[in-house]
């Protein structure tokens, strides 16, 4: 019998965890993990990026819980010697058609209390990033790199020494609410718990419709591939480079990131996985596939964004069609500078009416909070995201 029960250890459900042990200390609190360690998925397969919050709604959760999480990462980061690097970004348009979209990041970014942003003009880009191709853009000091996985380790780490239990190789099967209590069914054992916290980012969905039958979201999973620029041509690319974002699309675009190991990535495209867990094109697992094109807000999504879609597509399965892209930022990138790097799947919450979420949702019911969407900011906003639902936890236990 557990007063708080977790379900998922990835950054966001660690970072709950940790804050509401160090909130509530007596608390007795499991995370269920059904991998065999943590970050397994979203967290342990992003760019590795601290973002500034110049990008979302003032006033949204996003907005709200990156600026603060940005700091509250920081902090811990220096007081547990993590590395990490300030290396601030540049968003560059490079054509007249862009420059609308940037003057409304840059004044989200004002509003959202960024200081320090400026624009940069055609020559000031060069001068930060030398190789790359704009007309105008926007300095951001704020951005910076590093390594989600030893962050994740590092909370759990903390959690487990203030008391906390985490099980991996725990997979949830069933929940069963009886009254004020809440039944888990796992491939291991039986769990007993006062209240349910859902942080299982590609499968939230699944969990919430345990104890929510008419869910009106659905978890849609979309794969993120990276190419990695090949050593010798690592110096076209000093730190981050950004193009200006589609804003009726929730993807910010092909990028170049260095990491905090020095690697180069280029990337991410925004493609349907095949699968919740789809890291490859040729991972296929046909109840996901059914499930996705049965939803439908998915199909709405679908005859709305059709030509973005193929767009994305065509450079998952052209490297040509993909470095042609990246050439927009880097006219001297080529086919043969990229190499196979990595691959992430994002859970993207859909609802009925074919809207992307996106903001973090959160679902409250009686001794249960639901994590329904937290894709990124979320791990730059994870410890502010975990103390907003542990305040919250706080209300019922």
């Amino acid at each position: 019998m557990y007063d708080v029960t977790i379900v998922g250890a990835g950054i966001v459900g660690l970072a709950t965890a940790l804050q509401l042990k160090q909130l509530k200390p007596s608390l007795n609190i499991v995370v269920l993990e059904k991998e065999s360690h943590v970050a397994a998925h979203q967290t342990g397969n992003n760019s590795g990026v601290i973002h500034s919050g110049i990008y979302y709604k003032p006033g949204s959760l996003k907005a709200k819980n990156c600026i603060d999480g940005y700091h509250m990462l920081i902090d811990f980061c220096k007081a547990q010697n993590i590395p990490y690097d300030l290396c601030g970004k540049i968003i560059v348009a490079t054509n007249n058609d862009e420059l609308e979209a940037l003057d409304n990041i840059y004044k989200r970014g004002i509003e959202n209390g960024l200081e320090g942003l400026k624009y940069i003009n055609e020559a000031e880009i060069k001068a930060i990033e030398p190789h790359t191709a704009g007309i105008k853009g926007i300095f951001v000091p704020q951005t910076g790199i590093v390594d989600y996985k030893v962050v994740a380790q590092k909370y759990a780490e903390v959690f487990v020494k203030l008391g906390g239990k985490i099980k991996f190789n725990t997979k949830v099967t069933n929940v069963k609410t009886e009254g004020k209590i809440i039944t888990f069914s796992t491939s291991n054992d039986t769990i007993e718990t006062q209240l349910l916290i859902n942080c299982a980012g590609l499968y939230s969905d699944k969990i919430a419709a345990y104890t929510i039958p008419d869910l009106k979201v659905k978890i849609v999973p979309f794969r993120g591939e990276y190419y990695a620029v090949k050593k010798e041509k690592r110096y076209l690319v000093k730190n981050l480079i950004y193009p200006v974002p589609d804003p009726n699309f929730p993807f910010l675009g092909v990028h170049f990131t260095r990491r905090i190991d020095g690697e180069i990535e280029a990337g991410p495209n925004a493609v349907l996985a095949y699968s919740r867990e789809g890291y490859t094109k040729s991972t296929i697992n046909l109840r996901d596939l059914f499930e996705t094109f049965m939803w439908k807000g998915f199909r709405k999504v679908a005859a709305k964004y059709w030509k973005t879609g193929f767009g994305e597509i065509k450079r998952s399965y052209s490297k040509g069609a993909f470095t042609t892209a990246l050439k927009k930022l880097l006219p001297e990138i080529q086919k043969e500078d990229l190499e196979k790097g990595g691959a992430g799947v994002r859970a993207q919450a859909c609802d009925k009416e074919g809207g992307l979420i996106d903001d973090f949702y959160i679902t409250e019911l009686l001794g249960q909070i639901h994590v329904l969407n937290a894709p990124s900011p979320a791990a730059t906003s994870s410890l502010s995201i975990g103390k907003t639902i542990a305040e919250l936890a706080l209300k019922q236990v």
